[in-house]
């Protein structure tokens, strides 16, 4: 009799257990997984908490502890990834390993250092302030190119002036963003950077010029450097494209590599929430990073309404129209009227979604796949995230991952938000964006930079003929998986020569349609440890 209660009791006792891990699982997938609804109730131990302000400026003091710019072995903010493992995935049995591992990086790292004949700054003949225009990665990549400049035409930099009055509206200054003491001192040896122009020269008349887009360096030694006859300071009143991206001296393409990928470091601030976000997307294991470019402004742009309800295409019209009217004023846009349906038929539209969904179903990660949402404000919000959502529950983002107290300093400016995105993706083991907006290539070739870390380019064009083609029918999930997985073999980021120009274009347009310096770093500033023995015709030599 007490055999048979105690077995009872046994029964009773795993019948409860069972119970409890069934309703933990569920609120675990159920909503999207909120991770950090308050700081209260964070579960994370003291090592996934943001440091104090006094913590952070000791660590920002100490040479090299937040420089995750400059590491080349796997992702140094974060820790470890978990021993990986096989799951079952969309195609059965996969090999998990595979959906992680790199693409093979040729043995190219970086080659930065400058030549043996490059000197330090001579005496400056005159100051340079600069304006710069657009996103976080628009400016990110101008400030690169005026350092440069400002070798090219013997000039002393002021810091820039960061862009307030775009679509952004940021308040931002430049300390705010990027660590100005280390951006002076990692530049030292190249160009002179001061925080502000002298006092003295305050009303002092200046030049305010409009540097011409994609120029080489004869135009700045020539047309630029003459104007110190005339002027002691020179205004660039936009920063972005200004420099030609091939045919210019290694030692200034080199000098662009430091100052975007070593000396423009984000400020202590932003640098430990980065590291706080990347390290609580690695304690799920290894991530994705998704930069879903399905904002507002995008899609009206664009012109692109595919998936979208009667009343969202029309209020997206509407905003188009404001669009198209400066269009037809405007010489170099070729598209003066948007047809959504040719848009998305060629490629040019964002993934929505749903696609993304489908898409990374496609290349069989598992729907257990950890992923980092970096972007805006999604267009129709959740009525437009659901399938995404139920495919993939583990669907995080910066307020999912942290406290409105710790995202509270950040969260009114667009630029430190993206900021912190930037850092999520570049640390990501895979990263994946929806369109190839600036974003996406400044992520691209920064994670080329630093090892070439897996990249996977969605071929737009391809997918959309896919996915229609699934819609009618006449196409199956299994041999749709497969004719991705074919697809994308070659668009994972491994080594590739920066593209020239398209062939048959002419002028001005020869230069705009060239592949942008920081998309794609080499062969400026990236080299080869040893040369393989093997045929090295995987890099292009086509101009």
């Amino acid at each position: 009799m007490q055999k048979r209660r105690f077995w009872s009791l046994v029964k009773l006792r795993m019948m409860l257990m069972c119970t409890i891990g069934a309703f933990s699982l569920v609120a675990l997938f159920s909503g999207g997984v909120h991770v950090f609804p308050s700081s209260k109730s964070s579960s994370f131990s003291d090592s996934l908490k943001l440091p104090s302000k006094n913590e952070i400026r000791a660590r920002s003091r100490r040479s090299g502890e937040l420089s995750w710019t400059q590491e080349v072995s796997p992702p140094q903010f974060s820790k470890s990834p978990p021993p990986l493992h096989k799951l079952n995935g969309g195609r059965g049995l996969l090999d998990f390993e595979k959906l992680w591992k790199r693409p093979p990086n040729r043995d190219f790292v970086p080659c930065v250092e400058p030549s043996p004949t490059y000197s330090p700054p001579t005496e400056s003949r005159g100051y340079l302030l600069v304006h710069t225009n657009g996103g976080l990665n628009q400016m990110r990549a101008g400030i690169g190119d005026m350092v440069a400049v400002a070798r090219i035409i013997n000039a002393t930099l002021v810091i820039p002036e960061l862009d307030k009055r775009s679509f952004w509206q940021d308040t931002s200054n430049f300390s705010d963003v990027f660590d100005e003491d280390y951006f002076i001192n990692a530049l030292a040896n190249d160009v002179k950077v001061i925080k502000k122009l002298p006092s003295e020269l305050a009303s002092t008349t200046r030049a305010v010029k409009h540097f011409r887009s994609w120029s080489g360096i004869d135009y700045y030694q020539d047309e630029i450097a003459r104007m110190w006859g005339e002027y002691q300071i020179i205004r660039a009143a936009k920063s972005d494209s200004r420099l030609a991206n091939n045919n210019l001296p290694s030692d200034i393409q080199r000098l662009r590599c430091r100052a975007l990928y070593e000396a423009l470091r984000f400020s202590p601030q932003i640098e430990a929430m980065g590291k706080l976000l990347v390290d609580r997307m690695r304690s799920y294991g290894p991530y994705i990073a998704l930069h879903l470019r399905y904002e507002k402004d995008m899609l009206a742009f664009s012109g692109c309404t595919h998936g979208l309800s009667l009343s969202e295409a029309a209020e997206l019209t509407t905003i188009s129209t404001s669009y198209l009217s400066s269009r037809e004023n405007t010489a170099y846009w070729k598209v003066k009227e948007i047809d959504s349906g040719e848009q998305r038929a060629k490629g040019y539209c964002p993934l929505t979604p749903k696609e993304v969904a489908m898409f990374i179903t496609s290349l069989g990660y598992p729907s257990s796949t950890p992923i980092y949402i970096a972007s805006g404000e999604i267009y129709g919000g959740d009525s437009h995230m659901d399938t995404l959502r139920s495919s993939f529950p583990l669907l995080m983002g910066k307020e999912k991952l942290a406290s409105v107290e710790e995202l509270e300093p950040f969260v009114h400016h667009a630029t430190q938000m993206a900021a912190l995105d930037y850092i999520v993706s570049v640390e990501s083991d895979v990263f994946i964006p929806s369109y190839s907006g600036n974003m996406a290539r400044a992520v691209e070739g920064h994670r080329r930079f630093l090892g070439h870390r897996k990249t996977i380019s969605p071929d737009r064009k391809a997918l959309v003929y896919l996915f229609d083609k699934l819609e009618l029918g006449s196409l199956k999930g299994k041999s749709l998986s497969e004719r991705v997985i074919e697809i994308h073999k070659r668009r994972q980021g491994s080594p590739r020569k920066r593209k020239g120009p398209i062939s048959g274009t002419k002028g001005m347009d020869r230069f705009r349609s060239e592949e942008a310096f920081y998309v794609n770093p080499l062969p400026d500033c990236l080299c080869q440890k040893e040369p393989p023995s093997l045929n090295t015709s995987y890099i292009s030599t086509s101009r």
